[in-house]
């Protein structure tokens, strides 16, 4: 009986990061939180236990692109990492890195280029962007460094059509691994140069 429970519960784990991958997908959900919840609902489950992790839904976002938009996602997926690139390069000053899943390849249309900015103080970053007539939202966000929860800076602004979502960590922060939870694996970065190398070979 066990055995047929870890089953069940393992069969709609799999079926809500599906549900969850086509809304993302197709309703150009960029919150994995929210499509997540938003297919439990629709599975009229209620059991946490029953809810796949963000590792889960991205592996079913993966081959629900290759299945249902091959034709689209990849010209998208080169375009995105094109944008991403122009404005790190605007910001190099500030060691920017890609994270997210621009870099990842799961990003769609209407997906956000993630960045993690490196600098001394928040306040050089929100002059440089004041001084470039940026339209920035400020706010904080919750990473944890070296599993260590901490409120930084978050900056949100548009560019060419697409959202920017920066979060801005401290100098030698580099060295440190970067999570959104305290579960959830390490956050994959990559510098201007290999974001160059993607956009080369795609």
């Amino acid at each position: 009986m066990a055995r047929d429970s870890f089953s069940k519960q393992g069969n709609l784990r799999e079926r809500i990061a599906h549900m969850a991958a086509r809304i993302i997908a197709e309703d150009g959900v960029d919150d994995f939180g929210y499509a997540k919840r938003k297919a439990a609902r629709q599975a009229g489950v209620a059991d946490s236990r029953s809810m796949p992790d963000n590792e889960e839904v991205e592996r079913a976002l993966i081959e629900y692109r290759q299945i249902y938009q091959a034709d689209t996602h990849e010209a998208i997926l080169a375009e995105l990492r094109r944008k991403a690139l122009a404005i790190m390069c605007h910001l190099e000053r500030f060691n920017p890195h890609l994270t997210g899943s621009v870099l990842s390849g799961v990003a769609g249309e209407y997906s956000a280029i993630e960045l993690q900015l490196f600098a001394e103080s928040p306040k050089d970053v929100e002059i440089f962007l004041l001084n470039e007539g940026v339209p920035f939202r400020p706010a904080n966000g919750r990473v944890f460094l070296n599993n260590d929860e901490q409120l930084v800076p978050t900056y949100v602004f548009p560019y060419d059509g697409t959202e920017i979502k920066v979060t801005l960590l401290d100098l030698e922060d580099l060295k440190r691994t970067v999570r959104k939870s305290t579960q959830g694996r390490t956050l994959d970065r990559a510098s201007i140069a290999l974001v160059k190398g993607l956009v080369a070979g795609g």
